[in-house]
């Protein structure tokens, strides 16, 4: 079938003509309502097709009360989430999530860091993801009085969240860097984390302290400012040789403050890894880019955010339950009532930083992590 309309971008009446139907039937069969006999639906739609005919999205979205778009929220601040290059953990988030909420035919809105204000007020969305909340985050706060569905990448830590989350495994990626450090020869390694309630913080000094203790060692933690980045990593670092100078591995869980700590070292004539290893949480830029090269943990970021995007479009009904429930995830009450799938076990990659020994067969060497 051919037909000419110059210019002009193709109508639904144009459709309807050529289909011998009613605009009202057209649109029935091109969204999958009413009842349409299934032979006369795949007609439309190859007449459709045929005369290069698309949608009015806005119009759809009016008529159906919906944005069609989500957007992904943190109060994590740019110093430790992106850096100056923007190019950090939040944007490798942000491009999984974008490509995956497009192939369910909705937009991401990315909201810059939520402190406070009004950054999710003044934005058309259906709901959103957000990005390892604290007890007290400014994001959650913002969604909830709007009455918008959430769902979390990262384990919410207020008490009163039962919002489902995506779990990035705060406790196990600790225990992967705190056996790597052993395993190279630490025996009196040290924390660094993030000022906060986040889970990656939360979870990471509790599994820090319980391995202290079951070796029979002091647990020396020392916490700096989000919004501090490389600077506070730095001066945290530099505060820890002078109160512990016996220190031999520093478990740096944000990596702008591991890349800052590696300064601090430098600076104070400490040789990486021979007098002391640096590992971080994060492998992203920072991580690889570091001089020695930071040891790091695959977080999966890529899949766990596109299933953060599928839990949250399930609870939108734009998917169907059952196919949510074979996501990658870490779910409330409210959502399931039982226990979630299992998540995927995150993978450590041994770099310069710490290697005094060859790697495990179970750390292996990915190529180019040297």
């Amino acid at each position: 079938m051919t037909t000419s309309h110059g210019a002009r971008r193709p109508t639904i009446a144009d459709v309807a003509a050529a289909a011998s139907v009613s605009r009202t039937t057209v649109s029935h069969a091109l969204n999958g309502i009413g009842k349409v006999d299934p032979r006369t639906r795949e007609r439309i739609k190859k007449i459709a097709t045929e005369l290069g005919y698309r949608p009015n999205l806005r119009a759809q979205r009016l008529r159906r009360g919906q944005a069609k778009a989500i957007a992904l929220a943190s109060s994590m601040p740019f110093a430790v989430a992106g850096g100056p290059s923007r190019l950090g953990f939040y944007m490798e988030v942000a491009a999984a999530a974008a490509e995956r909420a497009l192939v369910h035919g909705y937009a991401l809105v990315l909201i810059p860091p939520v402190q406070s204000g009004s950054a999710l007020y003044s934005v058309d969305i259906d709901g959103a993801i957000v990005v390892e909340p604290a007890a007290d985050d400014a994001a959650v706060a913002q969604l909830r009085e709007r009455g918008l569905p959430y769902v979390a990448l990262g384990r919410p830590t207020a008490p009163d969240d039962d919002a489902p989350y995506v779990d990035l495994h705060g406790g196990r990626v600790v225990e992967l860097l705190m056996e790597h450090l052993r395993d190279q020869g630490a025996r009196s390694p040290a924390l660094i984390v993030g000022a906060g309630t986040r889970h990656s913080a939360v979870d990471a000094r509790a599994a820090y302290e319980r391995i202290a203790a079951a070796q029979g060692r002091p647990a020396v933690v020392a916490t700096a400012p989000e919004d501090g980045g490389e600077q506070a990593g730095y001066d945290r670092c530099a505060g820890l040789l002078a109160e512990h100078p016996g220190i031999d591995a520093l478990c740096v869980l944000v990596d702008a403050f591991a890349v800052g700590a590696v300064r601090a070292l430098r600076d104070a004539g400490r040789r990486i890894p021979d007098d002391v290893m640096v590992v971080t949480r994060y492998d992203g830029l920072r991580a690889r880019t570091c001089e020695p090269p930071l040891t790091a943990v695959d977080l999966g970021l890529d899949r766990a955010a596109a299933d953060a995007v599928e839990l949250l479009l399930a609870r939108l009904g734009a998917r169907p339950a059952a196919d949510a429930a074979a996501v990658r995830t870490e779910t409330g009450p409210a959502e399931t009532g039982g226990a979630a799938p299992a998540a995927a076990v995150p993978r450590l990659v041994p770099r310069a930083s710490s290697l005094r020994r060859p790697p495990t067969a179970l750390e292996g060497t990915p190529p180019g992590a040297q």
